[in-house]
């Protein structure tokens, strides 16, 4: 009797112990199948900011940001439906600074062309709110956000919320006495969008399984160092736009005929030029960019001398490529006077250079626990 119910034990301990093998499995795939489907969601709202940051940029170039007067977060998303809407949308725009002393003159088709480009950025950033906000509310509610996702996701939707107030704040400043947004406020709204992409990107490949272990402490902070670096390279990237400064000097790799030209500190304080000396300005920015490629350069080296031939060591190399295809373009895009389709492409590049190094980040630092 014992005997049989020992051995009965046995079989149901064996049965338990089976059961709850398959009960771990199960919950583990679904943990990977909620972790993908986050991942996947983020990787939309990063394609989404892609786009939003390189509307804005055709917005700048094409002088369109002033062309919406009014900041209508709600009735704002329908445009003007009729020629007399049109007119009377027409008429707010004639009477701030930038058409009476620059566009004066301007057709109503005219001003159609430069609404349309701010009225379609401004569409895509109320898009983008709905795109993270109702997902974050279902993913919330069903339970597919564990641990501290829920939290960094509620910072990135504050966070969006934040840059649609620069937003308004920067075209702000060029309704009243500017012909132009000040370059203050549109580098600060260019590097919010792209602090956003940072940790959208971050946090989805966070989310990825890696098969690398993570690299070394010392390897993980010099990748986080190249991404604050490429960051710090984009505002002022964004200074440069602000002040038209990549039409004061158009030659490489002298400026002026000289390595240093003489007139980087004509404004007093002299701090200012750093800010509001278009010559200054453009001379920063050319000597970030070789510092940002000094950097890849020894990064590449740190890692190869730790981890040669693995796939940290890898990314390294391909992330140096693509910082020097950037900076090839930036050449060019000096060279020939700033067309809108070489400004554009130098922006867009400037963003595939941030994702990838966000990605060669992540990666060192491996997947979040949990």
């Amino acid at each position: 009797m014992r005997h049989v119910s020992f051995s009965c034990y046995r079989r149901v301990n064996g049965m338990t112990a089976a059961t709850a093998q398959r009960v771990g499995q199960g919950r583990s795939s679904k943990e990977d199948r909620d972790r993908r489907l986050v991942r996947y969601w983020l990787y939309a709202v990063f394609v989404v900011l892609i786009a939003i940051v390189m509307v804005g940029g055709a917005t700048r170039m094409t002088g369109s940001g002033l062309s919406i007067t009014e900041w209508k977060p709600i009735h704002g998303v329908i445009p003007p439906l009729n020629h007399a809407e049109w007119v009377e949308e027409f008429d707010k725009y004639r009477q701030i600074p930038q058409y009476q002393q620059i566009n004066k003159g301007m057709s109503l088709e005219e001003f159609q062309y430069i609404f349309w480009w701010e009225w379609a950025h401004r569409l895509l950033a109320r898009f983008v709110g709905f795109l993270v906000a109702v997902p974050l509310a279902f993913f919330w509610v069903t339970g597919r956000l564990r641990g501290g996702l829920k939290y960094r996701m509620l910072g990135l939707l504050a966070l969006g919320g934040l840059q649609g107030a620069i937003g308004w704040w920067m075209v702000a400043s060029g309704l009243s006495e500017l012909t132009s947004v000040s370059q203050y406020r549109l580098a600060i709204h260019l590097t919010t969008a792209c602090v956003i992409i940072t940790a959208v990107f971050y946090i989805a490949r966070g989310l990825v399984t890696y098969s690398e272990r993570p690299a070394e402490r010392s390897v993980q902070r010099f990748a986080g160092w190249i991404v604050f670096a490429v960051l710090v390279q984009i505002y002022l990237g964004g200074l440069v736009a602000g002040l038209h400064a990549g039409l004061t000097y158009n030659t490489w790799p002298l400026m002026d005929g000289a390595v240093v030209p003489s007139d980087l500190f004509i404004q007093s304080p002299w701090w200012r030029n750093l800010f509001e000396n278009p010559k200054t300005v453009q001379f920063v920015h050319r000597v970030f960019a070789y510092t940002v490629l000094v950097l890849a350069v020894l990064h590449s080296l740190q890692v190869w001398n730790q981890a040669p031939g693995s796939t940290h060591a890898r990314r390294t190399i391909v992330l140096l490529g693509l910082i020097l295809v950037q900076a090839v373009i930036g050449i060019a895009t000096l060279l020939m006077s700033v067309p809108l389709h070489l400004g554009l492409t130098h922006q867009f590049f400037a963003l595939i250079v941030l994702a990838f190094a966000v990605a060669h980040w992540r990666a060192t630092k491996g997947a979040y626990e949990g």
